[in-house]
């Protein structure tokens, strides 16, 4: 027999001391043993309902109830003790002990029970032993023992539990309580059977995680996507090559989604790159054709206006646009994939940005990533012709400082930060692309992906989550979240179906208290997803 068992005959022989074994008129059932104050029914088809309201002690054994509903005991408030024992219901219900307010030991054990209410102890305000021994449990569910505040003794063992993130909570709860809890062993997952649920590690469990659901679409195809904050609200900016604009979006609050604000004529533009500068804003408008523009909105109020044309003899055939700061002063690069053209720096100076350097030149650049490396800014080109090549800052200049190894092929570049490493995600259209990590000298391989068309790996920081965006053309595009203990990307969902149609660039952005990822399709409408942030151990 074991402790609860000898608990409760003491229990029992105290509660009945110096009482006959006799049924009180009218206030025992015919299947139920009773004495004064205590009741002892088996083999009944029901919940007995004709008991005394002073009774004292209740034990039920095998009685044919399949579950306890609320309010089962609300005839007999006076319980101080209440066992079920060999029953054969399954579930028991919210308030299935409402009324109990002066219940001190509950013992439910050896029954079938495999699912409680979160609820259903609700009310048991002077319960000090509790016992759900030796059932069909495989989990609690979280706030079950929520208002016990009396508890001393808790015994769980016997049950399959699940150690899987629906045990975190009890797992937190248990050093938290001036109690001693009984908790047995795990039935699974595998890996940690026959574990005990005492010497499992709440830190290990990996229970929060984040989804992606759609919310908005843009008609319109996009290859650019970038986003800014002007006059204190957030906005997005979409290059439309084949609407022949620069769509500037902001947050409509009386309808929660977002609207246009402004759109700017770029025929044939790749690229809308904006810079805040106090009350200006700037946008260069990267195109293809008819030469890449620099547009200017002098201050609140006003509509952004077109004020110089940018190296049109250098950038024949743009390709990407990024935004970096030299010397504490702004300036552009234009990553050029035309043969007589060339990548090319543009700095501010005065009322305009003007060339500071040509880069690269021949090679076809089809993309540009700035970052800082060693303190000093660096510049990251990708190009149809040879492995990218990283340049640093000197004297004035970027100067060559090494190639990437192991990376050809690469049509796009980005990189990220964790844990005070430098990351690259290096993007090849067909075959893998690549995930590399600065190690004081070189960037090295650490992570190869399968690529199926992709022209984007785009790195994202989302709240707490590095996340990782790999496009594709001819699948789902494949949603990656950094795993900080390992180091690596892990997957994390697809965006799809519907699938994106051929996606070329990713952002985020924080809008009224939420989170949305913008999906700029080249031979689609730009998508737009909202992020949920989920917790699996609820």
């Amino acid at each position: 027999m074991g402790g609860a068992g000898i608990l409760l005959l003491l229990l029992l022989a105290e509660l009945g001391a110096g009482a006959a074994w006799r049924p009180p008129k009218g206030k025992c059932p015919l299947s139920c043993s009773c004495s004064k104050d205590s009741a002892l029914c088996e083999g009944s088809p029901d919940l007995p309902e004709s008991f005394s309201p002073t009774l004292l002690s209740l034990s039920l054994v095998r009685i044919g109830v399949t579950q306890l509903k609320a309010g089962s005991f609300l005839k007999v408030p006076s319980l101080h003790l209440l066992l079920f024992t060999f029953n054969s219901f399954s579930m028991i219900e919210d308030d299935a002990f409402a009324g109990l307010s002066h219940l001190q030991y509950l013992f439910i054990e050896d029954n079938e029970i495999g699912s409680i209410s979160k609820n259903a102890l609700r009310g048991l305000r002077s319960l000090t032993h509790l016992s759900l021994a030796n059932n069909h449990l495989e989990t609690l569910p979280r706030f079950l023992f929520r208002g016990l505040e009396t508890l001393t003794h808790v015994d769980l063992r016997g049950n399959p539990f699940q150690c899987d993130c629906r045990v975190l909570w009890l797992l937190q709860w248990i050093p938290s309580v001036n109690a001693s809890v009984g908790t047995g062993a795990c039935a699974g997952p595998t890996a940690l059977a026959y574990m005990q649920l005492g010497h499992l590690d709440p830190k290990t469990f990996k229970c929060r995680t984040i989804e992606l659901s759609r919310f908005q679409t843009v008609g319109e195809s996009a290859l650019g996507v970038e986003t800014f904050s002007y006059q204190g609200e957030p906005h997005m900016v979409l290059a439309q090559p084949f609407a022949g604009r620069c769509l500037i979006l902001s947050w409509d609050y009386s309808l929660q989604r977002f609207r246009l604000e402004e759109e700017l004529s770029a025929p044939s533009v790749v690229s809308c790159k904006p810079l805040v500068l106090g009350l200006r804003l700037f946008m260069l408008a990267a195109r293809l054709w008819g030469g890449s523009q620099l547009w200017v909105r002098p201050g609140p109020g006003l509509r952004l206006a077109p004020t110089q044309a940018l190296a049109p003899k250098r950038l024949l055939r743009p390709n990407d646009a990024e935004l970096l700061w030299l010397d504490g002063q702004p300036c552009f690069v234009v990553a050029d994939a035309s043969k007589a053209g060339s990548t090319t720096l543009l700095c501010r100076d005065g009322p305009g940005f003007y060339p500071r350097q040509s880069l690269h030149a021949w090679h076809r650049d089809t993309d540009a990533e700035a970052f800082e490396l060693d303190g000093r800014p660096h510049l990251l080109l990708a190009s149809a012709s040879q492995r990218p090549v990283l340049f640093h800052w000197s004297g004035g200049r970027f100067e060559r400082r090494t190639d990437i190894p192991e990376a050809e092929d690469v049509y796009a570049t980005r990189h990220f930060r964790a844990s005070g490493d430098v990351f690259l995600c290096l993007t090849r259209y067909i075959g893998d692309s690549l995930v590399m990590r600065w190690d004081g000298s070189m960037f090295r391989l650490l992570q190869q992906l399968p690529s199926r068309g992709a022209h984007v790996f785009q790195p994202l920081l989302i709240g707490r989550d590095q996340l990782a965006i790999l496009g594709s053309d001819f699948a789902f595009s494949q949603v990656f979240r950094l795993v900080p203990d390992k180091g690596l990307l892990e997957p994390l969902q697809e965006l799809g179906p519907p699938a994106l149609v051929a996606p070329r660039a990713f952002a985020h952005i924080a809008m009224a208290g939420r989170r949305f990822l913008f999906a700029a399709c080249f031979k689609g409408p730009t998508q737009i997803y909202q992020l949920h942030e989920l917790d699996l151990s609820a």
